[in-house]
C-alpha cells in the first residue's frame, strides 16, 4: 500500500460483489484494493470522501457518433467527450459515419486517430465500417484495432456509408467471422420499410407507421440465421421492437452468438408523448409506445437485453425541421443518459447495480475491455462516476456541453445527479469545470 496516491471513501461504492460502504485505493491509475470504508488511509495519499454519494464504476459507452472529422459542425471529439464527462462516461467508442472520412480503411482510421488524440477528455475507441465493397479492408482493420464493424441494412442516412444486400452481409459476416471479429448491425428491412406508408410531414404517428417493427423483427430473423449458419458473432444495435425479444431469447437459448442493445430514449421516452413536429425526437428505429416499452425493460432484467447505450447522433438544429420524414434522425443523450435511465430505473425497482451492469459492465464486455473497464475492483483502470442518486434536475438545452444543444429530455425532471468523473485516478469534470484532455485512443485488446 506504500505506493497508494489516491483514496476514494463513499458509503455506496457500487462493486461486482454489490454496493457496501468501501475506500478505494489508486495508484498508478489503476485500483490497487478494496478496503473497508474506515480503512487507514497510507501516508502520503489524499482522500476523497464522498459521503453518502453512490461510487460507481465509469461508464462506457459503445455507440457514439462523434462525427470528427468531417461534419464537425454537428459534433466533434472536445465536445462529445466533454458532454461524455459531465454524465459520468469515461469511455466511449466512436462509429464510423458520420464523419468524412468514415472509419472503413486504416488510413481512414489514422486520419480519425489524429483528429481524436489531442481532443479526447476521456477515453475513445473505434468501431469500423462494413461496406458492399470493403470487405478486403475488413481485416486490416481489425489488425489496427478497430472494436468491430458498423453494418445497415437499410439506408444509414448518408450517401458515403451504403448498406449491405443480403449477399454483401453474408461475403462480410464470412470474412469478420473467420478471423473471429465482431459485426454490430443496424437491424431494419428495407422492403419492410418500403411497403410501410410513407406520408411525411409534422405528425409522429405517421412517422411511426412509416417505421414498423415488423422491419426490425425481420432484420433481426436474417442475422440470426446468417450468425447460425456461418458461426459468427452478431450484435443487434439500438433494438426498439419489442416483438422481436422472443426470437432473440430463442436463438441465444441455441448457443447463437447474438447480443443485444438497446438506448436510454427507448427506455424513458414514448410516442405517446411525441408532440407533433418535434424532430427532436426522432430517431430510427423510432421511440415506440408505452406497452413495448415496458417489455424492453422485462428483457433488460431476463439479461435478453445486454446493455443500454446512448446512440448519440446530433446535428446541426438546421436539420431538426418539423417534417418528420426529412428531419435528421438522431437523439443527443450523452451527457444525460446515466440520470434519464436512472430516473426510470428505480421506478421501477431497480438499483444502481443493476444501471452498473447494462451501461459500464455489459458495455465493457461487449468491447472486449471487461479486462480494464466496467468495474470498481482491483487492477481495473481507476474510471468512476460519483453520483447523488437522490438529487433531481430539469433540463436545460443551455447547460449541455453537446455542440448543438437541441435534446428530447429538454423541461424533463431527472434523477442522479454527476457530481464529478474521473478517469485513471484523475479528476476531469466536477461541479461544470473539465480539466485539460487526457483520454487515451484505445485498441481491442482481444
Amino acid at each position: 500500500m506504500s505506493d497508494v496516491e489516491l483514496v476514494l471513501r463513499s458509503t455506496r461504492v457500487i462493486t461486482p460483489e454489490g454496493t457496501r460502504p468501501a475506500s478505494v485505493a489508486v495508484a498508478a491509475g489503476k485500483i490497487t484494493a478494496v478496503l473497508a470504508h474506515d480503512a487507514e488511509v497510507p501516508a502520503g495519499a489524499r482522500l476523497e470522501d464522498f459521503g453518502d454519494d453512490a461510487l460507481l464504476p465509469g461508464l462506457v459507452d459503445t455507440h457514439v457518433h462523434v462525427n470528427d472529422p468531417g461534419r464537425t459542425e454537428w459534433e466533434g471529439f472536445w465536445t462529445a467527450t466533454r458532454a461524455a464527462a459531465a454524465g459520468g462516461i469515461t469511455t466511449l467508442v466512436d462509429m464510423p459515419l458520420n464523419s468524412l472520412p468514415p472509419t472503413t480503411t486504416v488510413a481512414h482510421l489514422r486520419t480519425k486517430q489524429d483528429v481524436a488524440r489531442t481532443r479526447a477528455h476521456i477515453d475513445v475507441g473505434f468501431w469500423g465500417g462494413a461496406l458492399p465493397d470493403n470487405a478486403g479492408e475488413l481485416r486490416a482493420l481489425h489488425d489496427a484495432g478497430v472494436f468491430g464493424f458498423k453494418a445497415f441494412l437499410s439506408p444509414s442516412g448518408v450517401e458515403e456509408f451504403p448498406e449491405l444486400g443480403p449477399e454483401q452481409l453474408t461475403r462480410s459476416l464470412t470474412e469478420i467471422a473467420g478471423f473471429g471479429g465482431l459485426l454490430i448491425v443496424h437491424a431494419e428491412d428495407p422492403h419492410r420499410l418500403a411497403a410501410a406508408p410513407q406520408k411525411g410531414g409534422p405528425r409522429y404517428a405517421d412517422f411511426l407507421a412509416s417505421r414498423p417493427r415488423r422491419a426490425e423483427d425481420s432484420a433481426v430473423a436474417h442475422l440470426i440465421e446468417q450468425a447460425r449458419r456461418l458461426d459468427a458473432r452478431v450484435h443487434v444495435l439500438h433494438l426498439s421492437s419489442s416483438d422481436a425479444l422472443p426470437l432473440i431469447a430463442e436463438a441465444r437459448a441455441e448457443g447463437v452468438r447474438l447480443s443485444v442493445e438497446t438506448c436510454p430514449h427507448y427506455l424513458t421516452l414514448t410516442a405517446e408523448e411525441v408532440p407533433d413536429g418535434a424532430s427532436e425526437f426522432k430517431c430510427c428505429p423510432p421511440i415506440r409506445e408505452a406497452a413495448n416499452q415496458d417489455l424492453l425493460w422485462q428483457a433488460l432484467a431476463d439479461g435478453t437485453i445486454d446493455c443500454v447505450v446512448t446512440d448519440h447522433s446530433p446535428s446541426t438544429a438546421d436539420l431538426k425541421t418539423d417534417d418528420f420524414a426529412t428531419a435528421w434522425g438522431g437523439i443527443s443523450g450523452l451527457q444525460l443518459s446515466l440520470s434519464a435511465v436512472w430516473t426510470e430505473a428505480r421506478k421501477r425497482g431497480h438499483g444502481l447495480e443493476d444501471v452498473v451492469r447494462w451501461m459500464s459492465s455489459g458495455t465493457a464486455r461487449l468491447v472486449g475491455l471487461d479486462g480494464r473497464k466496467g468495474a470498481i475492483a482491483v487492477g481495473r483502470d481507476a474510471d468512476f462516476a460519483v453520483l447523488d442518486p437522490d438529487a433531481t434536475f430539469t433540463v436545460d438545452p443551455a447547460s449541455l456541453q453537446h455542440r448543438n444543444r437541441v435534446t428530447a429530455y429538454a423541461g424533463k425532471t431527472l434523477s442522479g445527479v454527476v457530481r464529478s468523473t474521473w478517469l485513471r485516478g484523475r479528476r476531469v469534470f466536477a461541479d461544470a469545470g473539465f480539466g485539460e484532455p487526457s483520454g487515451r485512443l484505445l485498441v481491442r485488446e482481444r
